[in-house]
């Protein structure tokens, strides 16, 4: 097999990785808090030595995969309505207690149990500034939440939710469409942003995406005919050269 088709195989699989990323930001249009990805890649050049090396042929470039990385452009603020619905604006991350530890999350769906724990859509409870649950006086009904995440009942104060941030948000690794694990020491934010009665959107814009799809599609075609003509190529060559010998 030439250098030629390799150099081709090796774009085909970066536009493989380019669709699977492209899929889940599709997959993800609709869900809360959602932060698209996108795919980066680069040139590794294989430097050719030697004096039977022909013109323009002294570097041979692949396609490298470098890095999968999070857009965390503010998704568009959704009215609710319902008290337990809330929207961060600007940074930060709620908390929530899985059972695989503490994971951050922009989804702002909650609710509450009937023991009076903010648990989201999962039954992971919501945590507070102290990395505790966040639990309401099981007969209150009157919820009010401040911008900077103070809870309050009809019968006084609560608590206050914790949001947090990561100094480097490019190392949190998701676990599905809205958890998040971070692999470092996450800080308060000391003045969050938080809407009551409020979701944030996914930040997934359907139109950008379906056209980079049908383009990445487009391009894999295109390489996987290339590869087609080259072992065609080659096996024609293979056959003359049988039909010399014989």
């Amino acid at each position: 097999m030439e250098n030629s088709t390799y150099i081709a195989l090796s774009r085909m699989d970066a536009q493989q990785r380019a669709m699977a990323v492209t899929a889940d930001n599709i997959a993800n249009a609709s869900t809360t808090g959602y932060k698209r990805e996108s795919v980066l890649f680069s040139d590794f050049l294989n430097h050719q030595h030697g004096d039977k090396v022909p013109a323009g042929g002294k570097d041979e470039a692949y396609t490298q995969d470098r890095a999968t990385y999070r857009d965390f452009q503010q998704g568009d603020l959704q009215q609710t309505g319902n008290p337990l619905d809330l929207a961060l604006g600007g940074e930060g991350y709620f908390q929530v207690r899985t059972i695989n530890g503490v994971r951050l999350t922009r989804s702002g769906r909650f609710e509450e149990e009937p023991d009076g724990a903010v648990v989201d859509e999962s039954g992971n409870p919501l945590l507070d500034r102290t990395g505790q649950p966040l639990v309401l006086p099981a007969t209150d009904h009157r919820i009010s939440i401040a911008s900077d995440g103070s809870v309050s009942t009809e019968t006084g104060d609560v608590g206050q939710i914790g949001i947090v941030t990561a100094r480097d948000q490019n190392r949190l690794q998701a676990e599905g469409g809205k958890l998040l694990r971070s692999d470092q020491p996450t800080a308060l934010v000391q003045r969050p942003n938080i809407t009551q009665g409020s979701i944030e959107g996914s930040n997934v814009q359907m139109m950008t995406e379906v056209t980079k799809m049908l383009d990445i599609q487009r391009n894999f075609q295109f390489m996987a005919q290339f590869v087609e003509s080259e072992g065609q190529r080659q096996q024609n060559a293979i056959d003359k050269i049988v039909q010399v010998s014989a």
